[in-house]
């Protein structure tokens, strides 16, 4: 099956390859060998191989579960959480009303 070579921003494919070198070194330091890790996260050689080299084309699931075996998965689940987006909560505070009104409530005569 041949791949289609796809534009990934510059920083985006720098900081896949630093997951995938961060994965292969954290699976060197446990003494895990490849076939092993393959097994364990229920990937294929080749996709770990892809895994390691940061290669965008492959699927997050398969990081995921990388990470898994690794014990790191923890971090992936807070990769997008609105509490570690700055920006995000600052444009949140802009859109705060400046000041909260209440409707009257209208007596009956």
């Amino acid at each position: 099956m041949m791949s289609v070579m796809r534009y990934i921003p510059m920083h985006a494919a720098n900081a896949l390859k630093k997951l995938g070198q961060d994965a292969c070194d954290a699976r060197r330091r446990r003494r895990i060998t490849m076939a092993t890790m393959a097994e364990r996260a229920g990937i294929s050689l080749g996709t770990l191989s892809r895994v390691e080299r940061g290669d965008p084309d492959t699927s997050a699931g398969a990081y995921a579960s990388v990470l898994f075996v690794l014990g790191m998965e923890g971090r992936l689940r807070d990769l997008a959480d609105p509490m570690n987006d700055p920006i995000g909560r600052m444009l949140d505070e802009e859109r705060l009303p400046k000041r909260i009104y209440h409707k009257r409530v209208k007596k009956d005569e």
